[in-house]
């Protein structure tokens, strides 16, 4: 087995901002974070001390919301002067290379390539989260507005391997057969339109190495698949990572460690050349505001410090968010831009970029978007 450890590193500057543009979603999956914040549609009218830690009618939840402290519902994010001017703040207060849509299902938004003008006008690069189930109908206009990339979360490659990760009122097989087709449609009109694509997939544990090596070998081919750390799972999903990479005969190649924030990867390649990607969580911390978190511990602190989410309050401001399990800590843009908490995050990640540049004396800085 070859050490992961000992191959060249990159760091990459953390200089992206997560926006959630929207809260709807055709699916209902079991371990979704939902960015932290509740479902809209099941707690409309809902004070904020009464917001849902269960499935309401949707059948979705956020894992994190019974302990997160989220005290205001997402709102849509229209592709208008206030969105521009969002941006601009905040890439005026926070180096920003890169804004990469999240919700919620990004491609169900009525104006993505919108939202995508708007960014690339401030030079922004764009890119997306999606599961796949809009994709076709939306990417050729994404394309043209100027979305770079597309990071598609697969679940399985059969329609039951999709149905048992949903709630139970969309676990139809035949359900997930269309929406596994509308995945397959989505990743055929991403190449034809240029947007780079990259598949997701989570790994739990052991009992998931068979499904995730049948999704390697489905969709390896047509795009880069990324294996990722299942956030509630811990050890038992670096295992089965590690399962997977010795299945295959993987060789590591190098890693990859983002700079101010938790986000790591190690890019392999296969025996027929393929790239194949496994991502973990670095133990990152913002050091004051992460220091008394109660959830400042191995076992609690499930995501570490991953990087800002912008999101906008139903009726509201544009919030901005730098944990989500800590939802409470979201600020009013306006007043995160002039707080110290901005100036931490702005501060970290220098220091953390030449910190892990000296450690690694033969690595090399990355544009992050690049490479």
């Amino acid at each position: 087995m070859h050490d992961p450890n000992d191959i060249p590193v990159e760091v990459r500057p953390d200089r992206t901002l997560r926006v959630k543009i929207i809260d709807a979603c055709g699916l209902a999956c079991s371990f979704c974070h939902n960015e932290g914040t509740p479902v809209a549609t099941d707690n409309a009218g809902r004070p904020a001390d009464r917001f849902t830690g269960t499935p309401g009618r949707s059948g979705r939840v956020s894992i994190y919301l019974r302990t997160n402290g989220a005290d205001f519902l997402p709102a849509r994010i229209p592709a208008d002067a206030d969105f521009a001017l969002a941006l601009a703040a905040m890439r005026g207060s926070l180096p920003t290379d890169e804004v990469h849509f999240t919700g919620g299902e990004p491609t169900l938004h009525p104006d993505l390539p919108g939202l995508i003008r708007v960014a690339r006008r401030l030079g922004l690069t764009v890119g997306l989260t999606s599961n796949g189930e809009n994709g076709a109908a939306v990417l050729p206009a994404a394309a043209e507005a100027g979305l770079d990339r597309i990071n598609l979360s697969v679940f399985g490659t059969t329609p039951a391997e999709l149905a048992a990760v949903q709630a139970p009122r969309l676990a139809s097989p035949k359900l997930a057969g269309r929406k596994l087709a509308a995945l397959d449609a989505t990743i055929e009109a991403a190449a034809s339109h240029g947007v780079k694509v990259s598949a997701n997939i989570v790994v739990p544990d052991r009992d998931h190495v068979e499904r995730v090596l049948r999704v390697i070998e489905r969709y390896g081919r047509a795009v880069v698949v990324r294996m990722l750390v299942s956030l509630n799972d811990g050890g038992t999903s670096l295992d089965a990572i590690r399962a997977v990479v010795d299945h295959l005969g993987a060789v590591p190649v190098r890693r990859v460690i983002t700079a101010g924030a938790s986000d790591q990867r190690v890019q392999y390649r296969l025996a027929d050349g393929r790239t194949l990607y496994a991502k973990s969580i670095r133990p990152a911390r913002l050091p004051e505001t992460c220091a008394d978190c109660r959830f400042n511990n191995p076992d609690d602190c499930q995501e570490g410090y991953y990087g800002v989410r912008m999101y906008r309050a139903v009726d509201g401001p544009f919030m901005v968010g730098v944990c989500i399990q800590r939802m409470d800590l979201c600020l009013p843009l306006g007043e995160f831009v002039m707080s110290r908490r901005c100036r931490e995050v702005a501060v970290f990640r220098d220091e953390e970029t030449e910190r892990l540049t000296r450690l690694h004396a033969t690595s090399t800085v990355t544009d992050p978007q690049h490479g």
